[in-house]
């Protein structure tokens, strides 16, 4: 029921404008597929857009975790933002305020929220839970905020600080506890709660136990995910090894691949894109040190860099050998693996 209540609320945020949009991206990706050459129709039906690179936490898979981005770090301002959404509103149908880092950390996080929720425009963001205060769960519900992803890798502190190191798995259920009485006190349906549970060989036997502790705490869903391992060829310690829960599998050479044929098509290329906190437009989610910037906000409107031509020269040369691209040799997109 409250999957359905979920997907009832992203339906009344469509308008005809959105679904004209819609049905223009999705058929002139497939129109590339078939020619092999780059068009390009409509503007991005969803978009990531980064509120901070700043992280309280160090994972060991993550470059805000490992502090070590070689792109500058800092804070998305109200003025580049407010400017990314009004270009995009009437035909953007999902926003979602994470890339890298911790949302919460940036002050105008939630005043950004309340004004795409005003602009009808479906929103979400994903956070480690550790700064949702008394004030931020009021003001997150406040803000229209449609889904809430909860990061808990582990349902006992040992096993989740093995991937959260330096977090606390009791900060993280008592913010849960909270916003969920929140909700329920101030009768609200939104945000949609979703515990993430990042599968990696130290809490896969805890996935069971995930699941019955979100329904305790009152959580919507759980989302399993498969863990990106950057050196992977020759195994890693947070490899699972059940395979299901694995985007990658062990060769007859005895290294490890990844369960992906990287065929020469991406839709991600033609729905979406991320937008970094400084205003860089990069291709998508597994760019996180902004290699392949393909345009910047400052100096160009979002529709001069979409359809420009750094960005189909890239969708040209990711149509012809995406093997070649050094961002979409580690992706899961054309994969039936959790991403």
């Amino acid at each position: 029921m409250t999957n359905f209540r979920d997907i009832l609320n992203g339906v009344s945020k469509t308008s005809l404008q959105r679904v004209f949009n819609a049905v223009r991206v999705w058929s002139s990706y497939h129109q590339s597929k078939v020619t092999g050459k780059p068009s390009i129709s409509g503007l991005p039906i969803s978009i990531s857009i980064e509120p901070t690179t700043s992280c309280n936490l160090r994972c060991p898979e993550c470059p805000s975790g490992l502090r070590s981005f070689t792109r500058p770090t800092g804070m998305l301002q109200q003025m580049l933002f407010r400017n990314v959404i009004d270009q995009l509103a009437s035909k953007l149908s999902y926003l979602i305020f994470y890339f890298q880092g911790e949302p919460y950390l940036n002050p105008g996080f939630l005043d950004m929220v309340r004004y795409a929720s005003s602009k009808g425009i479906y929103t979400a963001t994903s956070t480690n839970a550790h700064y949702l205060t008394a004030e931020n769960a009021k003001r997150t519900l406040e803000s229209g905020l449609d889904r809430l992803i909860i990061s808990i890798d582990g349902t006992t502190q040992d096993t989740y600080e093995a991937y959260r190191v330096g977090g606390s798995l009791e900060k993280v259920i008592e913010s849960t506890r909270q916003i969920v009485a929140l909700k329920k006190q101030l009768k609200s349906k939104t945000p949609h709660l979703v515990f993430q549970f990042l599968v990696v060989k130290p809490n896969e036997h805890q996935v069971p136990e995930v699941y019955r502790l979100a329904k305790q705490l009152g959580v919507d869903e759980v989302m399993l995910k498969t863990a990106q391992i950057y050196d992977y060829e020759n195994g890693s310690d947070l490899i699972p090894d059940q395979d299901k829960y694995s985007r990658y599998r062990k060769s007859s050479s005895g290294k490890f691949e990844i369960k992906n044929n990287l065929d020469n098509h991406c839709w991600k290329m033609w729905h979406s894109c991320v937008i970094t906190w400084d205003g860089k437009v990069v291709p998508c989610c597994f760019d996180k040190d902004a290699h392949f910037v393909l345009g910047d906000l400052s100096k160009n409107t979002f529709e001069e860099i979409w359809f420009g031509d750094q960005y189909n020269q890239f969708r040209s040369s990711l149509l012809k050998s995406r093997k070649e691209i050094e961002i979409c040799k580690n992706c899961t997109e054309g994969t039936k693996v959790w991403a």
